[in-house]
Protein backbone atom coordinates (compact mmCIF):
# COMPACT_ATOMS: atom_id res chain seq x y z
CA UNK A 1 0.00 0.00 0.00
CA UNK A 2 2.89 2.37 0.63
CA UNK A 3 4.01 1.81 -2.97
CA UNK A 4 0.57 2.80 -4.23
CA UNK A 5 0.63 5.82 -1.93
CA UNK A 6 4.04 6.81 -3.29
CA UNK A 7 2.86 6.57 -6.89
CA UNK A 8 -0.15 8.72 -6.07
CA UNK A 9 2.00 11.28 -4.29
CA UNK A 10 4.34 11.46 -7.30
CA UNK A 11 1.39 12.21 -9.57
CA UNK A 12 0.28 15.03 -7.28
CA UNK A 13 3.70 16.60 -6.72
CA UNK A 14 4.69 16.49 -10.38
CA UNK A 15 1.49 18.06 -11.72
CA UNK A 16 0.19 20.44 -9.04
CA UNK A 17 2.68 23.26 -9.62
CA UNK A 18 2.45 22.85 -13.40
CA UNK A 19 -1.34 23.25 -13.26
CA UNK A 20 -1.06 26.41 -11.16
CA UNK A 21 1.51 27.96 -13.48
CA UNK A 22 -0.62 27.17 -16.53
CA UNK A 23 -3.63 28.94 -15.06
CA UNK A 24 -2.04 32.31 -14.27
CA UNK A 25 -0.03 34.90 -16.22
CA UNK A 26 3.69 35.40 -15.44
CA UNK A 27 3.09 38.52 -13.34
CA UNK A 28 0.95 36.61 -10.83
CA UNK A 29 2.85 33.33 -10.57
CA UNK A 30 4.88 34.20 -7.51
CA UNK A 31 1.79 35.23 -5.56
CA UNK A 32 -0.07 32.03 -6.48
CA UNK A 33 2.94 29.83 -5.70
CA UNK A 34 3.33 31.61 -2.36
CA UNK A 35 -0.30 30.86 -1.48
CA UNK A 36 0.19 27.24 -2.56
CA UNK A 37 3.31 26.83 -0.41
CA UNK A 38 1.53 28.51 2.50
CA UNK A 39 -1.28 25.96 2.15
CA UNK A 40 1.30 23.15 2.28
CA UNK A 41 2.80 24.42 5.51
CA UNK A 42 -0.60 25.11 7.07
CA UNK A 43 -1.31 21.44 6.39
CA UNK A 44 2.01 20.45 7.97
CA UNK A 45 1.18 22.62 10.96
CA UNK A 46 -2.36 21.29 11.44
CA UNK A 47 -1.62 17.66 10.58
CA UNK A 48 0.13 16.62 13.81
CA UNK A 49 -2.47 18.49 15.90
CA UNK A 50 -5.43 16.84 14.16
CA UNK A 51 -3.67 13.48 14.22
CA UNK A 52 -3.10 13.81 17.95
CA UNK A 53 -6.74 14.62 18.60
CA UNK A 54 -7.93 11.69 16.49
CA UNK A 55 -5.50 9.30 18.18
CA UNK A 56 -6.39 10.46 21.67
CA UNK A 57 -10.19 10.36 21.28
CA UNK A 58 -10.92 7.88 18.47
CA UNK A 59 -7.79 5.73 18.09
CA UNK A 60 -4.83 5.82 15.66
CA UNK A 61 -6.68 3.93 12.90
CA UNK A 62 -9.04 6.87 12.41
CA UNK A 63 -6.10 8.90 11.03
CA UNK A 64 -6.05 6.68 7.93
CA UNK A 65 -9.85 6.81 7.62
CA UNK A 66 -9.75 10.61 7.87
CA UNK A 67 -7.05 10.85 5.20
CA UNK A 68 -8.92 8.47 2.91
CA UNK A 69 -12.17 10.47 3.19
CA UNK A 70 -10.27 13.72 2.62
CA UNK A 71 -8.53 12.22 -0.43
CA UNK A 72 -11.82 11.06 -1.95
CA UNK A 73 -13.32 14.53 -1.41
CA UNK A 74 -10.37 16.27 -3.10
CA UNK A 75 -10.41 13.77 -5.98
CA UNK A 76 -14.10 14.51 -6.45
CA UNK A 77 -13.47 18.24 -6.56
CA UNK A 78 -10.71 17.76 -9.15
CA UNK A 79 -13.24 16.33 -11.63
CA UNK A 80 -14.79 19.80 -11.91
CA UNK A 81 -11.53 21.41 -13.00
CA UNK A 82 -11.27 22.72 -16.54
CA UNK A 83 -9.51 20.42 -18.96
CA UNK A 84 -6.34 21.65 -20.63
CA UNK A 85 -4.92 20.96 -24.06
CA UNK A 86 -1.22 20.33 -24.59
CA UNK A 87 -0.90 20.44 -28.37
CA UNK A 88 2.88 20.92 -28.22
CA UNK A 89 3.34 17.48 -26.67
CA UNK A 90 1.17 15.52 -29.07
CA UNK A 91 2.90 12.67 -30.85
CA UNK A 92 5.59 12.21 -28.23
CA UNK A 93 6.18 8.67 -26.97
CA UNK A 94 6.72 7.46 -23.43
CA UNK A 95 10.32 6.63 -22.56
CA UNK A 96 9.85 3.37 -20.64
CA UNK A 97 13.55 2.45 -20.61
CA UNK A 98 14.47 5.88 -19.32
CA UNK A 99 11.80 5.68 -16.62
CA UNK A 100 13.14 2.35 -15.38
CA UNK A 101 16.73 3.61 -15.35
CA UNK A 102 15.73 6.79 -13.53
CA UNK A 103 13.70 4.85 -10.97
CA UNK A 104 16.57 2.41 -10.39
CA UNK A 105 19.04 5.27 -9.94
CA UNK A 106 16.89 7.17 -7.46
CA UNK A 107 15.91 4.05 -5.53
CA UNK A 108 19.52 2.89 -5.23
CA UNK A 109 20.74 6.31 -4.14
CA UNK A 110 17.96 6.97 -1.62
CA UNK A 111 17.91 3.48 -0.13
CA UNK A 112 21.71 3.39 -0.14
CA UNK A 113 21.94 6.57 1.93
CA UNK A 114 19.46 5.11 4.41
CA UNK A 115 21.82 2.13 4.89
CA UNK A 116 25.01 4.16 5.51
CA UNK A 117 27.63 3.62 6.82
CA UNK A 118 27.24 -0.10 6.04
CA UNK A 119 28.98 -1.60 2.95
CA UNK A 120 25.53 -2.37 1.56
CA UNK A 121 24.75 1.35 1.57
CA UNK A 122 27.98 2.19 -0.29
CA UNK A 123 27.32 -0.51 -2.90
CA UNK A 124 23.78 0.72 -3.52
CA UNK A 125 24.99 4.32 -3.92
CA UNK A 126 27.60 3.15 -6.45
CA UNK A 127 24.90 1.28 -8.40
CA UNK A 128 22.72 4.39 -8.30
CA UNK A 129 25.51 6.59 -9.67
CA UNK A 130 26.17 4.16 -12.52
CA UNK A 131 22.46 3.96 -13.39
CA UNK A 132 22.24 7.76 -13.32
CA UNK A 133 25.22 8.14 -15.71
CA UNK A 134 23.71 5.59 -18.10
CA UNK A 135 20.37 7.39 -17.82
CA UNK A 136 21.88 10.75 -18.79
CA UNK A 137 23.71 9.26 -21.79
CA UNK A 138 20.53 7.52 -22.89
CA UNK A 139 18.44 10.68 -22.56
CA UNK A 140 20.81 12.68 -24.74
CA UNK A 141 20.11 10.32 -27.66
CA UNK A 142 16.30 10.20 -27.32
CA UNK A 143 13.96 12.18 -29.54
CA UNK A 144 11.29 12.16 -26.80
CA UNK A 145 13.30 11.87 -23.57
CA UNK A 146 11.83 11.42 -20.14
CA UNK A 147 14.01 14.30 -18.96
CA UNK A 148 15.35 16.87 -21.39
CA UNK A 149 18.97 17.14 -20.24
CA UNK A 150 19.39 20.29 -22.32
CA UNK A 151 17.19 22.10 -19.80
CA UNK A 152 20.16 21.81 -17.43
CA UNK A 153 22.90 22.32 -20.04
CA UNK A 154 21.38 25.31 -21.86
CA UNK A 155 19.15 26.94 -19.24
CA UNK A 156 21.20 28.58 -16.50
CA UNK A 157 18.20 29.73 -14.46
CA UNK A 158 16.62 26.27 -14.48
CA UNK A 159 19.86 24.47 -13.58
CA UNK A 160 20.98 26.76 -10.76
CA UNK A 161 17.48 27.13 -9.30
CA UNK A 162 17.17 23.35 -9.02
CA UNK A 163 20.67 23.14 -7.53
CA UNK A 164 19.74 25.81 -4.99
CA UNK A 165 16.59 23.84 -4.06
CA UNK A 166 18.62 20.65 -3.63
CA UNK A 167 21.11 22.38 -1.34
CA UNK A 168 18.40 24.14 0.66
CA UNK A 169 16.49 20.94 1.41
CA UNK A 170 19.75 19.14 2.16
CA UNK A 171 20.66 21.84 4.67
CA UNK A 172 17.29 22.10 6.42
CA UNK A 173 15.41 18.79 6.46
CA UNK A 174 17.31 17.21 9.37
CA UNK A 175 16.69 20.20 11.64
CA UNK A 176 13.32 18.97 12.94
CA UNK A 177 14.72 15.48 13.56
CA UNK A 178 17.74 16.77 15.49
CA UNK A 179 15.86 19.33 17.56
CA UNK A 180 13.15 16.81 18.39
CA UNK A 181 15.80 14.56 19.96
CA UNK A 182 17.49 17.50 21.67
CA UNK A 183 14.31 18.95 23.16
CA UNK A 184 13.04 15.62 24.47
CA UNK A 185 16.29 14.07 25.72
CA UNK A 186 18.28 17.13 26.77
CA UNK A 187 15.61 19.71 27.68
CA UNK A 188 13.23 16.95 28.89
CA UNK A 189 10.18 18.34 27.10
CA UNK A 190 7.21 16.09 26.47
CA UNK A 191 6.37 15.13 22.85
CA UNK A 192 3.46 17.60 22.81
CA UNK A 193 5.64 20.42 24.19
CA UNK A 194 8.31 19.58 21.61
CA UNK A 195 5.68 19.77 18.88
CA UNK A 196 4.59 23.22 20.04
CA UNK A 197 8.18 24.49 19.82
CA UNK A 198 8.91 22.91 16.43
CA UNK A 199 5.66 24.13 14.87
CA UNK A 200 7.06 27.69 14.92
CA UNK A 201 9.13 27.09 11.80
CA UNK A 202 6.36 25.82 9.43
CA UNK A 203 3.92 28.36 10.89
CA UNK A 204 6.17 31.28 9.94
CA UNK A 205 6.79 29.69 6.55
CA UNK A 206 3.04 29.65 5.96
CA UNK A 207 2.68 33.29 7.06
CA UNK A 208 5.52 34.74 4.98
CA UNK A 209 5.37 32.58 1.81
CA UNK A 210 2.59 34.56 0.04
CA UNK A 211 4.45 37.84 0.62
CA UNK A 212 7.69 36.31 -0.66
CA UNK A 213 5.89 35.07 -3.76
CA UNK A 214 4.48 38.54 -4.47
CA UNK A 215 7.94 40.05 -4.08
CA UNK A 216 9.33 37.60 -6.66
CA UNK A 217 6.76 38.89 -9.16
CA UNK A 218 8.14 42.41 -8.79
CA UNK A 219 11.83 41.77 -8.16
CA UNK A 220 14.32 39.17 -9.32
CA UNK A 221 13.66 35.82 -7.60
CA UNK A 222 17.41 35.26 -7.18
CA UNK A 223 17.61 38.29 -4.87
CA UNK A 224 14.67 37.24 -2.68
CA UNK A 225 15.78 33.59 -2.60
CA UNK A 226 19.38 34.50 -1.79
CA UNK A 227 18.22 36.66 1.13
CA UNK A 228 16.14 33.71 2.32
CA UNK A 229 19.10 31.34 2.00
CA UNK A 230 21.27 33.82 3.94
CA UNK A 231 18.73 33.90 6.78
CA UNK A 232 18.76 30.10 6.75
CA UNK A 233 22.54 30.16 7.19
CA UNK A 234 22.15 32.50 10.18
CA UNK A 235 19.54 30.22 11.77
CA UNK A 236 21.64 27.11 11.21
CA UNK A 237 24.79 28.82 12.50
CA UNK A 238 22.94 29.70 15.69
CA UNK A 239 22.13 26.05 16.29
CA UNK A 240 25.83 25.12 16.18
CA UNK A 241 26.19 26.56 19.68
CA UNK A 242 23.39 24.66 21.42
CA UNK A 243 24.29 23.10 24.79
CA UNK A 244 22.54 21.48 27.71
CA UNK A 245 21.90 24.87 29.34
CA UNK A 246 20.80 26.70 26.19
CA UNK A 247 17.60 28.64 27.00
CA UNK A 248 14.46 27.61 25.15
CA UNK A 249 13.90 31.10 23.74
CA UNK A 250 17.24 30.78 21.89
CA UNK A 251 15.94 27.69 20.04
CA UNK A 252 12.68 29.51 19.29
CA UNK A 253 14.56 32.48 17.79
CA UNK A 254 16.67 30.19 15.60
CA UNK A 255 13.54 28.38 14.38
CA UNK A 256 11.85 31.71 13.65
CA UNK A 257 14.80 32.86 11.54
CA UNK A 258 14.81 29.52 9.70
CA UNK A 259 11.07 29.72 9.05
CA UNK A 260 11.27 33.22 7.58
CA UNK A 261 14.39 32.29 5.60
CA UNK A 262 12.77 29.26 4.03
CA UNK A 263 9.64 31.26 3.20
CA UNK A 264 11.73 33.87 1.39
CA UNK A 265 13.61 31.15 -0.48
CA UNK A 266 10.94 28.65 -1.47
CA UNK A 267 8.21 30.38 -3.50
CA UNK A 268 10.61 32.73 -5.37
CA UNK A 269 12.81 29.75 -6.22
CA UNK A 270 9.87 27.71 -7.53
CA UNK A 271 8.75 30.78 -9.47
CA UNK A 272 12.21 30.99 -11.07
CA UNK A 273 12.18 27.29 -12.01
CA UNK A 274 8.73 27.38 -13.60
CA UNK A 275 9.24 30.73 -15.34
CA UNK A 276 12.49 29.58 -16.94
CA UNK A 277 10.80 27.02 -19.26
CA UNK A 278 8.00 27.20 -21.79
CA UNK A 279 4.66 25.51 -21.11
CA UNK A 280 5.68 22.31 -22.92
CA UNK A 281 8.10 21.57 -20.05
CA UNK A 282 5.92 22.66 -17.10
CA UNK A 283 5.32 19.04 -16.06
CA UNK A 284 9.03 18.17 -16.19
CA UNK A 285 9.98 21.35 -14.31
CA UNK A 286 7.38 20.68 -11.62
CA UNK A 287 8.50 17.06 -11.26
CA UNK A 288 12.17 18.06 -11.14
CA UNK A 289 11.74 20.53 -8.29
CA UNK A 290 9.82 17.84 -6.38
CA UNK A 291 12.70 15.43 -7.04
CA UNK A 292 15.23 17.98 -5.78
CA UNK A 293 13.20 18.26 -2.59
CA UNK A 294 13.10 14.51 -1.96
CA UNK A 295 16.76 13.93 -2.85
CA UNK A 296 17.81 16.89 -0.70
CA UNK A 297 15.82 15.53 2.24
CA UNK A 298 17.45 12.13 1.78
CA UNK A 299 20.93 13.67 1.71
CA UNK A 300 20.17 15.68 4.85
CA UNK A 301 19.17 12.59 6.81
CA UNK A 302 22.13 10.70 5.33
CA UNK A 303 24.51 13.30 6.76
CA UNK A 304 22.82 13.06 10.16
CA UNK A 305 22.96 9.27 10.21
CA UNK A 306 26.64 9.21 9.23
CA UNK A 307 27.59 11.57 12.04
CA UNK A 308 25.47 9.65 14.55
CA UNK A 309 27.09 6.39 13.48
CA UNK A 310 30.55 7.92 13.89
CA UNK A 311 30.03 9.61 17.28
CA UNK A 312 27.19 7.73 19.00
CA UNK A 313 27.71 4.37 17.31
CA UNK A 314 25.51 1.55 18.60
CA UNK A 315 24.59 3.33 21.82
CA UNK A 316 20.97 4.15 22.51
CA UNK A 317 20.03 7.82 22.67
CA UNK A 318 19.32 8.19 26.38
CA UNK A 319 19.78 10.89 28.99
CA UNK A 320 23.12 9.32 29.90
CA UNK A 321 24.39 9.95 26.37
CA UNK A 322 23.23 13.56 26.13
CA UNK A 323 26.79 14.84 25.70
CA UNK A 324 27.26 12.63 22.63
CA UNK A 325 23.90 13.75 21.24
CA UNK A 326 24.83 17.41 21.63
CA UNK A 327 28.28 16.87 20.10
CA UNK A 328 26.74 15.04 17.13
CA UNK A 329 24.05 17.67 16.62
CA UNK A 330 26.54 20.54 16.71
CA UNK A 331 28.74 18.83 14.11
CA UNK A 332 25.74 18.12 11.87
CA UNK A 333 24.55 21.73 12.13
CA UNK A 334 28.07 22.87 11.22
CA UNK A 335 28.05 20.69 8.09
CA UNK A 336 24.57 21.88 7.13
CA UNK A 337 25.58 25.52 7.63
CA UNK A 338 28.56 25.19 5.29
CA UNK A 339 26.36 23.38 2.77
CA UNK A 340 23.81 26.19 2.89
CA UNK A 341 26.52 28.80 2.27
CA UNK A 342 27.21 27.14 -1.08
CA UNK A 343 23.48 27.39 -1.71
CA UNK A 344 23.64 31.18 -1.50
CA UNK A 345 26.11 31.26 -4.39
CA UNK A 346 23.99 28.81 -6.44
CA UNK A 347 20.90 30.92 -5.81
CA UNK A 348 22.52 34.22 -6.77
CA UNK A 349 24.37 32.81 -9.80
CA UNK A 350 21.20 31.71 -11.61
CA UNK A 351 20.80 34.92 -13.63
CA UNK A 352 17.76 37.04 -14.39
CA UNK A 353 14.20 35.77 -14.75
CA UNK A 354 12.27 38.98 -15.41
CA UNK A 355 12.90 40.63 -18.75
CA UNK A 356 13.52 44.34 -18.92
Amino acid sequence: MRVVQGIGGAMIFSTGTAMLISAYPPGERGRILGINIAAVYIGLTCGPFIGGLLTQHLGWKTIFIFNAVLGVAVAGLSTFMAKEERTQSRGEGFDLAGSLLYAAALFSLMYGFSQLPSPKGGALIAIGVVCFIVFIRQQLTKSSPLLNIHLFLDNRVFAYSNLAALINYCATFAITFLLSLYLQHVKLLTPSQTGVVLVIEPLLQAIFSPAAGRLSDRYEPRIISSIGMSLTVIGLAGLIFIAANTPLYYIVVCLAILGIGFALFSSPNVNAIMSSVNNKFYGIASAMQATMRLVGQMLSMGIAMLVFAWIIGNRNITNENNALLITSSRLIFSILTVTCIFGIFASFARGRVHKE
